[in-house]
């Protein structure tokens, strides 16, 4: 594959002497500080489609979720992992502190990857935008630097502190020269991409959209767990961090008006993940007195995921209305889609990208509108199943990992070309 990409048939079949050039881009190193690898699904599904397309590629991750080996070859694929800094209260100083060492085991992991076999380009995952710093001072060695967009920091620390002021001007700097530094930025919606050329001055032709979704053959329509289910009950299901800004208090205020006022009493809620807010929200459910009407699963992966998302009628995504969340495509919109289940969630404009007639939009961040939503689909079944459909149809001809392995592809085409000017 990259062979084709420095070299063509007509100088490949030349009887012309000398050296064989090295190829512009061989041994990919990634870096990812956000999740482990490979529970980092997008970075995972990045990786092995490189390996399949013969490149080599290397991973430095933190470790956590039961991920610890600090090294490990996977599909082809070398992994290594430095100890994740324990969570804290998600404060500034906490913040600095995991980053801080997060950057030293990126300088002491790539410099003992570089010694073994040298890499030509680093492709940065944020959060944070701070993997640039590696990648400028590997690029006195002729390293060059692909930057993967998966949040927008300067939106996202405003929706995690609700303000703007120094700390915003940092992420803002920090972004700006994440874009100075890349020779080509992967995005993960039009919405990102927009942004890389409006905000961080980047050409269309170096911005390739590559979507965060799952394998068709990973996420197959099944019939579920049945301890899940109960005779006569809609099962609402939610998978995903459990977060301050991930509108889990929307999303309970919508459960009680459903069963209090509404006095909607054939229903389940299953919440499948983790985070810091899963305390407080178990909590708040027993406060509310909605404990018979919630289960919580913790983390669940691979065929136990499926299964679990697979038993609900209904997928929720209550992620509310902000500046980061209406520019982000949710993942667990596409994992309800791709198992065939409508979707409720607020009215963003990815989140209406994503999922089009497969999801109804509650407007202004409005739990009561929301447990609309949710009653129209839970006295509807046919229209839930005209959604799900829908949703199916959309995920296998336009969204699945299938639709952007080649956009990831022409990325790395593109820096190929780039190395060769």
């Amino acid at each position: 594959m990259f062979i084709r990409g420095w070299q063509n048939e007509s100088q490949a079949d030349s009887d012309v002497e000398g050296p064989m050039p090295e190829p512009p881009l061989r041994h990919i190193l990634i870096v990812v500080e956000n999740l482990p690898v490979p529970l980092d699904r997008r970075v995972w599904l990045e990786a092995t489609t490189l390996v399949r397309a013969g490149y080599q590629v290397s991973i430095i991750s933190p470790t956590g979720q039961g991920w610890v080996a600090p090294f490990e070859r996977r599909e082809g694929v070398d992994i290594y992992r430095y100890p994740a800094a324990p969570e804290t209260g998600g404060g500034a100083v906490s913040y600095a502190r995991e980053y801080a060492s997060a950057i030293w085991h990126w300088f002491r992991l790539a410099r003992r990857i570089w010694r073994q076999n040298p890499f030509q380009a680093i492709h940065g995952c944020n959060p944070p935008d701070l993997i640039c710093l590696l990648a400028m001072w590997y690029r006195r060695k002729g390293v060059s630097y692909v930057y993967d967009q998966h949040d927008v920091c300067p939106e996202l620390f405003v929706a995690k502190f609700n303000r703007q002021g120094v700390g915003y001007g940092i992420m803002r700097k920090c972004e700006l020269l994440s874009y100075g530094t890349a020779s080509v930025v992967i995005s993960p919606n039009q919405s990102f991409r927009d942004i890389a050329m409006a905000r961080g001055g980047k050409r269309a032709n170096d911005i390739f959209i590559v979507r965060s979704a799952p394998k068709l053959t990973d996420f197959i329509p099944g019939a579920g767990v049945q301890a899940y289910r109960r005779e006569g009950v809609v099962l609402l299901g939610y998978v995903g961090v459990i977060g301050q800004q991930e509108g889990m208090d929307l999303l309970l205020c919508a459960a009680d008006h459903l069963v209090t006022f509404l006095g909607i009493r054939n229903i389940h809620f299953l919440i499948i993940g983790f985070g810091p807010a899963l305390p407080d929200m178990k909590r708040q459910v027993d406060d509310l007195g909605l404990g018979s009407y919630f289960t919580f699963t913790g983390a669940l992966y691979g065929r136990a995921l499926v299964d679990a998302l697979n038993s609900m009628d209904i997928g929720l995504a209550p992620d509310p209305c902000n500046a980061m969340n209406d520019i982000s495509s949710m993942n667990k919109v596409v994992e309800y889609m791709a198992l065939g289940k409508p979707v409720v969630q607020f009215d963003l404009t990815e989140g209406r990208r994503t999922a089009e007639n497969a999801s109804l939009y509650a407007a202004s961040n409005d739990p009561v509108r929301f447990a609309e939503c949710i009653k129209q689909l839970i006295d509807n079944p046919s229209l839930r199943a005209a959604m799900g459909k829908a949703g199916r149809a959309r995920v296998v001809n336009a969204l699945a990992w299938s639709s952007s392995e080649p956009h990831l592809l022409a990325a790395y085409t593109r820096l190929c070309d780039k190395r060769m000017c």
